[in-house]
Order: structure tokens, then C-alpha cells, then sequence
């Protein structure tokens, strides 16, 4: 990342962890007959991580908000390099991104987010900006990654709807509605009450289709997201939950969210962050409690209506989880 640029001089340097590294992973044993198979619907599909965070984050877990901070995120090239993925769906740090507030999700730091990103990207050329469909083909016809800009929520244009057009003119394709705390829009899954989809919230719904944006509801409250799936006239997805039937967790959505979202066309791609997607029958996180995930959501609207959102930061994952969430705690914030 900043190849271009000069470390010490042209911005603050941090030490970053690796991005790829065999003490992470977790091998899934197969047989030769399966391992064919793998590679041959890797070779033949097109694939698609529908809620990342590519990022590699500093060695020192106590210096990430210090990084954050500097506006400049750092992403996994190497580590999309080798992923066997055709496009990404980047969620970037406009929650993280600390320049100008405490707490995140401000405008200023989200448009520095996106314009930083953006300038890195187009001083490479292993990703490709994913500004529609066909972009997906190009990349994966010329051995390169669609690189899809997201924003995990829509706090950012307050009570301003015509924000959506700017963010759309700079090349983000995708939106939440909120991330779990309630906004301009709508009421989040952290909320004790439920209020759903507010009337600016319509508005805004009603201008992100007009605009083209995929929008998404992995945060909201179910009555907020019932109320987007219903209203929207384009279909919308969640990008990184899981059954609640399985988790019993607001994290998780209801089988008549999950049920709604596949009658209107939509998609529900199942999230992978530490501990999140378990269940009963297993209890640890693992690709068995992933799969059970999966599995239910399939039988419930259809293999054409789910997906993969791993929602996965790069690198030591659950190391990366834990320290954010000891330190949230410690600077007292909330999220």
C-alpha cells in the first residue's frame, strides 16, 4: 500500500502485522476427489466476499486507534492476492476512522476514508473499482479482484439525503442502513425499543434506489429491516448475519426477516466473526457451527439467496477482536 509515497516523510509509519500467515489458518482436510471439485467451482464461479475488512492492521494492537487516527488504512493486497476471490466487498473504516470525532461515522472522516482508499487503489493494478456488474467479469477475465466501496452505515449524510448522490459520484455502490445504534434513518439492533424505518429514512431508501445503491440491513433492528425489505423496490441483502434460530443473539435475524428478504429477491450472506455464528450443536466457532449457519438459511429461502459475508479483518482475526473490544471498553466507547 503507498508504494508511491515515502514512509516517515509522507505519512506516520507504523509496524503492520502480516496479512498472510500459516499460523492463522485454519486447513480443512479433503480428499483428492474433493479437492478437484473445489478448484474446479473456484474455476468456474464467480466468487464473492459480500462484507470484508481487507485491511492489515499494526503489529501492536494498542496502536490502531493511533493509525486509525492518521485516516490512512493499509489494505491486504497480497492477502486478496491470494484469496481466490473475483470481487470484495470493502467496508473500509468510516466507523474507525477517528479524525474528526471520537466516536466515528462523521462525514469528514468518511469522504477522507473513501478519497484515501480510492487514491491508493489507482496508483495499482491488482484491483479493479467496482462501479457495475460488468466490472465483476472484467476482473475476473483479466486475473484481477473487483473491488466493491462500502459503507457499513448511512450515519454519515445526517439528515442530508442528497449526501447519497456524492458518495454514489464517488464510486460507493453499497450502504447500511444504520450499524446497530439508531440513526437519522432507523432504529439499530442495540435499541431496547423498536421504532423501524423512520420517515427520513424513507426518503433516503427511496433515494438510494433511484441511485442504484444495494442496500443493506446486517445492523438494523428487525422491524427496521422488514420495513427496508418491504419498501424497497430493488432487491436488498444482508451482507454478514445468521439465523437467530440457530444464535439466539439481536446479531442474528428472525426466520420472518430472513423468510422476507428471499420472497423480494434479496440475498443474506452469513457472517464469520469470531464467536458470533455458533450454535447448540457447536458450540465452539468453527466451520461446522459456519456451515449449520449455512445450511439452515438454505433450507429456509433457497441456495440462490445465500451467500458468504465473513466479515473478516485480515490477519489474526480473533487476536484483532478481542484487543478492539478491550480497548472500546477502556476509552469507554460503546461500539
Amino acid at each position: 500500500p503507498y508504494q508511491y509515497l515515502e514512509p516517515g516523510r509522507d505519512y506516520k509509519e507504523f509496524k503492520l502485522r502480516k496479512a498472510v500467515k500459516p499460523d492463522w489458518w485454519e486447513p480443512v482436510p479433503l480428499s483428492k476427489s474433493e479437492e478437484e471439485h473445489f478448484e474446479e467451482l473456484m474455476t468456474k464461479s464467480v466468487v464473492m466476499d459480500l462484507h470484508a475488512h481487507p485491511d492489515i492492521s499494526t503489529e501492536n494492537p494498542y496502536e490502531i486507534r493511533d493509525c486509525d487516527r492518521e485516516g490512512r488504512n493499509f489494505i491486504a493486497y497480497e492477502a486478496l492476492a491470494m484469496s481466490g476471490l473475483d470481487c470484495v466487498f470493502d467496508n473500509m473504516m468510516d466507523g474507525s476512522s477517528f479524525i474528526n470525532t471520537k466516536h466515528g461515522w462523521d462525514w469528514n472522516s468518511t469522504i477522507h476514508d473513501i478519497g484515501m482508499r480510492l487514491c491508493d487503489i489507482a496508483h495499482q493494478d491488482m484491483l479493479i473499482h467496482c462501479k457495475r456488474a460488468d466490472d465483476i467479469e472484467y476482473a475476473r477475465k483479466h486475473g484481477k479482484v473487483a473491488w466493491v466501496a462500502v459503507l457499513e452505515s448511512a450515519s454519515c449524510i445526517e439528515n442530508e439525503v442528497d449526501r447519497l448522490d456524492i458518495l454514489y459520484g464517488l464510486g460507493v455502490r453499497s450502504i447500511g442502513v444504520n450499524y446497530s445504534e439508531s440513526n437519522m434513518l432507523g432504529s439499530g439492533l442495540k435499541e431496547h425499543l423498536d421504532g423501524g424505518l423512520t420517515d427520513f429514512g424513507y426518503d433516503a431508501l427511496v433515494r438510494m434506489n433511484k441511485l442504484g445503491f444495494l442496500v443493506d440491513v446486517s445492523h438494523t433492528s428487525d422491524q427496521t429491516a422488514l420495513e427496508t425489505i418491504e419498501l424497497s423496490k430493488d432487491p436488498i441483502i444482508i451482507s454478514h448475519a445468521g439465523a437467530r434460530a440457530l444464535t439466539p443473539t439481536t446479531r442474528m435475524f428472525p426466520d420472518e426477516v430472513i423468510q422476507a428478504l428471499g420472497e423480494k429477491d434479496g440475498v443474506m450472506g452469513i457472517e464469520a466473526a469470531p464467536n458470533l455464528t455458533v450454535t447448540e450443536k457447536h458450540p465452539l466457532h468453527s466451520i461446522d457451527s459456519y456451515m449449520e449457519h449455512i445450511e439452515y438459511c438454505i433450507d429456509l429461502i433457497g441456495i440462490d439467496h445465500v451467500g458468504c459475508g465473513p466479515d473478516t479483518n485480515y490477519g489474526d482475526h480473533v487476536g484483532l477482536y478481542l484487543t478492539n473490544m478491550e480497548q472500546n471498553s477502556r476509552l469507554g466507547l460503546g461500539h
